[in-house]
Order: structure tokens, then C-alpha cells, then sequence
């Protein structure tokens, strides 16, 4: 199975000057004020996650798809992660 295809959530303590690091969503994180985060499905599908008002999260509906080493998410505002590594337990994407 493709390690990319699950839930992912932003793990900021993680992360360095040039990288952003991902964990699934069922790592233990340390208590924050909200991440923020995307699941990715194998039709293509994204769920885009972010933070709201009181720290609730908001859920946006979008499309997903990777070419070669870009993972471009558009759930309304188009973003593209350009991934270092990905594995089961942690992707990393440059800044």
C-alpha cells in the first residue's frame, strides 16, 4: 500500500529551517493549540484540514494528486509539497 494514502497531520516541533515533517494522524503529539493536517485517498480525493475559530478544526473537500516528487493538494487554494521522504510513520516535505 502507498504510504501516502492515509491521514496526515503537521508535527511543527519537528520541523527544521528547510523541512515540514507529517505524522499520521495516530501519533502521540505533544498538546497544541491545532494543526493542521490532510488525508489523501487512493480516488484522488483530499480532505484538507485546518485550524479555526477556537482552535476547531475545519475540514475543506478537494483533489490530490503527485507527480514525480510534487504533491499538489487544491482544496480551493492550490499548494504544492515538494517530498523529501515518506514512509509509513513520516513524511517530510521542503518549506
Amino acid at each position: 500500500m502507498d504510504p501516502l494514502l492515509q491521514h496526515w497531520i503537521h508535527s511543527h516541533e519537528e520541523d527544521t529551517d528547510t523541512e515540514m515533517v507529517f505524522r499520521p494522524a495516530s501519533f502521540n503529539f505533544p498538546p497544541a493549540r491545532g494543526r493542521k493536517g490532510f488525508e489523501l485517498s487512493p480516488d484522488g480525493a483530499l480532505i484538507d484540514y485546518g485550524i479555526g475559530p477556537a482552535d476547531r478544526r475545519q475540514q475543506t473537500s478537494g483533489k490530490w494528486k503527485r507527480t514525480g516528487d510534487d504533491l499538489t493538494l487544491d482544496a480551493g487554494a492550490r499548494r504544492v509539497l515538494k517530498i523529501v521522504s515518506v514512509s509509513n510513520d513520516r513524511l517530510v516535505a521542503k518549506k
